[in-house]
């Protein structure tokens, strides 16, 4: 098996762990909180940021705005999976997220979220 064979079995044995995060505006205090199944594809979101094509627009013209190094990620809770019995992923991980959104308010001038309607 070569190398790059190697890493791509790596990456699939890999456990995924979800969870919420947030993308913190260092310089006016605004976040973004979302939810993942993969907290490792954060690093996508930061992607999508430097080439320009995230779709929040708030957070994309502060990012081109203020640059990269303004910004930090920061995973606020790791989704504890229930081992024995039915497990909602989906559902568990909407509640957290909705719980991260309640207690931090990042909405308006406070952040990059939008209130659901």
């Amino acid at each position: 098996m070569n190398r790059r064979q190697e890493l791509q079995q790596q990456y699939k044995e890999t456990k995924k762990e979800a969870g919420v995060f947030q993308v913190r505006n260092t310089i006016n205090g605004k976040l973004w909180v979302i939810s993942t199944k993969n907290l490792k594809s954060m690093n996508g979101k930061l992607m999508e940021l430097q080439m320009g094509t995230h779709r929040n627009q708030l957070l994309q013209k502060d990012w081109n705005e203020f640059g990269g190094d303004a910004f930090v990620l920061e995973v606020l809770e790791v989704l504890k999976v229930k081992e024995t019995g039915y497990f909602d992923e989906n559902d568990a991980l909407k509640k957290l997220e909705e719980k991260w959104l309640e207690e931090l308010q990042p909405y308006e001038d406070r952040g990059y979220n939008k209130r659901k309607a």
